[in-house]
């Protein structure tokens, strides 16, 4: 590189990264179940209580978003691949089997969904999990902080 050359600044955001985003934005502006976001605010409210794919989804576009298939392209592969850093996490650490009556599983992986959903489920256990799964992620793709 010549002196006159300017090193490139960009700094690439990670799957964990946005994980850690999700965690810290439900430890400032709280949790929620049953939809992305508490109703209960006015659709213009910048900061409601979210579910963790909401906050996933905060994380990811910068703002509250109602429908993520609305998103540009590369935020909504962003977001994709979040939610599925999650979804694997949740697999491998706190599956949710659900069988049906004949026995058969009826879920392949643990949704985000049904898992922040669940009525026995807690915000600390939320926020855990996503930062857990960020960890995990880092372990696997990293190396001395640096991306493999």
């Amino acid at each position: 590189m010549k002196a006159t050359q300017n090193p490139t600044t960009e700094v690439q955001v990670t799957p964990a990264d946005l994980l850690r985003c999700a965690a810290l934005y439900l430890r400032r502006h709280g949790w929620h179940q049953g939809t992305y976001y508490n109703n209960l605010f006015p659709a213009d409210f910048p900061t409601p209580p979210a579910c963790a794919v909401g906050a996933i989804g905060i994380a990811c576009a910068g703002h509250r978003v109602e429908h993520f298939y609305g998103l540009d392209l590369d935020t909504q592969v962003t977001f994709r691949q979040t939610v599925g850093v999650l979804t694997t996490y949740l697999d491998d650490c706190e599956p949710i089997c659900v069988i049906d009556e004949d026995g058969f599983l009826v879920d392949e992986h643990t949704s985000p969904f049904s898992w922040n959903d669940d009525p026995a489920r807690t915000a600390e256990q939320v926020i855990t999990a996503l930062e857990k799964a960020a960890d995990e992620w880092d372990r696997l793709h990293t190396q001395g902080g640096e991306n493999r």
